[in-house]
């Protein structure tokens, strides 16, 4: 085994960390925590746009793979690539964990979340590179078992940072739970620097660079893999949904499995929990097992690992039909459905990334990782593209009320005032608020009969179909239905399709209701403040900013919170569907492709 790796792997492992910490972060924190980062409170990010962000963020990330392939295979090398782009990646972390302190704290997200993605994104296709660039002909043979020991390294790192960096975000906040992952990739970089006398250097190809790409050889290996990546991008485009959507439908299930209470972004942590058992399991048994009874090639393991994350979004849609059906599923069947998307991903992901590797001539291969990372950046770049889709936009979002006094005319869909679709607006500690919406009476009367289920049923919102009777014959001034959805056990949307009678436009009007289940001790909790010391970070600050949820006896059981516009028009089931659908589709055009494709072996036998 070359001198070398150990410090590779090594500075894998912190590497990892410090971005699947960060990263695992990330939604929990645009929606929750970033509005509340100023000295005045902010407007909260819905999950839509959180998931936006996060998948371009992601998209990019394997984007910048480009750059760093091309400054390492024509002028730097891929050593001096790591290092300098490493720093930049540490500058990141920097700005993440400042956010809040100096300036807007959406800026420096912006600026942190940028020179990340050109750091961690810059590394990526030459780290995997210098280390096949550590072997010759003579060991060529261990490729497949240290390229097994790399993607354990990333998993050993993620594993300690998704089940670690939650809980620093809940109990010490935002500043500290940037601040660790971005100390741990000063030590990543360290490291890595550590080893630069036992690491073999391939220079930089120059030049031959440029020849090898267009030669007849270097078009025909891209020609080959492209249409691979294409395919491939569709496992991503749902296995980065993990992070995401994944995240905000676990905080509507019953956490408590193993004798261990999850938090929403821990549950991450098993899908690299897995990889360390499966990644053996795969290489020393299920696959020689396998390949005694049928031929196994990379593109038919690859095949299966896509017709399974099919299966795992399947039960991904099955679990938020009970969600919004009134159940609470245990998160057991959360990582369950981890269980299958991680075997899929070690047939997709580590097969397609070695795979590569073998096709690349000498001088491409930052280049052609680079082309494979492309995959990943396909797939987030389209999941980010539905989310921005399926947001509705607000009409009031920038609109701007001139009286602080009283409230403010919005006039509405037929921008007219004095008529039946104004919106009325005011200024309520430092936000902007709507007092009164248009057909507010037939809101209200909806409003107060779902109030009522709910304080006659242990304060659980009625199911949608509960709510059609209760709500039935109330329609709004122009002459439409009064709507009522359960998006979730404890939240609901009453609605109407406003003055356009179109649904899921910027005119739907309604009310966002949310309620709190009723506890076996909710007399004594009431009675008893709870210790300071036992508060979250999130619980401190919403005090500190004066925004804090404040109890009250007289209240009703049910929380409503007026909106226009500004939802989703692909959400609950529906949402998981679509992209099971898509994946489904691309799995069954993957096995034609699969059958008729020659493959041809480019393993490089340079010393």
């Amino acid at each position: 085994m070359p001198g070398g790796i150990p410090f590779i792997i090594a500075n894998e492992v912190a590497e990892r960390f410090s971005f699947y910490g960060m990263k695992g972060i990330l939604v929990i924190f645009m929606s929750q925590y970033l509005w509340l980062m100023g000295d005045t409170p902010g407007t909260a990010m819905s999950e839509a746009e959180a998931n936006q962000h996060y998948h371009l963020f992601g998209a990019f990330v394997y984007l910048t793979p480009f750059i760093g392939a091309i400054l390492a295979d024509i002028f730097w090398g891929k050593y001096k690539t790591i290092i300098i782009l490493s720093l930049v990646y540490v500058a990141g972390h920097a700005a993440l964990a400042f956010m809040g302190v100096m300036g807007g704290a959406g800026m420096w997200l912006a600026i942190g979340l940028g020179l990340i993605c050109l750091g961690s994104g810059g590394i990526k296709p030459c780290v995997s590179a210098h280390v096949g660039d550590q072997f010759g002909s003579q060991n060529q043979h261990l490729l497949t078992k240290i390229f097994n020991w790399f993607y354990f390294a990333v998993n050993l790192g993620s594993t300690f940072a998704t089940l670690l960096i939650p809980v620093t975000l809940e109990k010490y906040g935002p500043h500290w739970a940037f601040g660790l992952p971005g100390a741990l990739m000063a030590i990543a970089t360290i490291v890595f620097w550590m080893g630069r006398n036992k690491f073999i250097h391939v220079p930089p190809g120059g030049k031959k660079f440029a020849r090898e790409l267009f030669s007849k050889t270097g078009l025909g290996s891209l020609t080959k893999l492209i249409p691979i990546y294409l395919f491939v991008s569709a496992f991503w485009m749902l296995f980065d949904q993990t992070g995401s959507s994944w995240i905000f439908q676990a905080q509507d299930m019953d956490r408590q499995f193993l004798g261990h209470d999850w938090l929403p972004s821990q549950v991450q942590s098993i899908n690299p929990i897995l990889i360390l058992i499966l990644v053996p399991l795969f290489s020393f048994v299920i696959y020689p097992t396998a390949g005694k009874f049928i031929k196994l090639t990379p593109l038919r393991k690859m095949g299966t690992g896509l017709f399974m994350t099919v299966l795992s979004f399947a039960i991904i849609a099955g679990i938020q039909i009970a969600i919004e059906n009134g159940s609470t599923p245990n998160i057991g069947w959360q990582l369950f459905a981890f269980l299958i998307i991680t075997a899929a991903e070690v047939m997709v992901s580590i097969v397609c990334l070695e795979y590569s590797y073998t096709q690349a001539p000498k001088n491409m291969k930052s280049f052609v990782m680079a082309v494979f990372f492309g995959s990943v950046f396909l797939g987030n770049f389209i999941t980010s593209a539905v989310n921005s889709a399926i947001q509705i936009d607000n009409p009031t979002a920038d609109f701007t009320v001139t009286d602080t006094e009283k409230a403010t005319i919005h006039p509405g869909f037929d921008e007219k005032e004095g008529t039946s679709d104004d919106i009325l607006l005011s200024i309520k500690d430092d936000a902007k608020v709507i007092q009164k919406l248009p057909s507010s009476e037939a809101l209200d009367k909806g409003y107060s009969l779902i109030s009522e289920w709910v304080e006659n049923n242990n304060h659980t919102l009625p199911t949608t179909k509960e709510a059609a009777v209760l709500l039935k014959g109330i329609t709004d001034v122009w002459g439409s239905p009064v709507a009522y959805k359960r998006v979730a056990l404890q939240t609901a949307r009453l609605s109407s399709i406003g003055p356009d009678k179109t649904a899921d436009t910027q005119w739907d009007i309604g009310y966002e209701l949310k309620t709190t289940p009723v506890k076996a001790n909710s007399s004594l909790e009431a009675s008893t403040e709870q210790p300071e010391k036992t508060k979250s970070w999130l619980e401190r600050r919403k005090e500190k900013l004066g925004v804090a949820d404040t109890k009250d006896a007289n209240a009703s059981a049910v929380k409503k919170t007026s909106y226009t516009g500004g939802q989703s028009k692909l959400e609950g089931p529906s949402y998981f569907w679509f992209f099971t659908g898509i994946m489904l589709a691309s799995a069954i055009c993957f096995v034609p492709y699969a059958i008729f494709v020659k493959e041809q072996s480019f393993i490089t036998t340079e010393d």
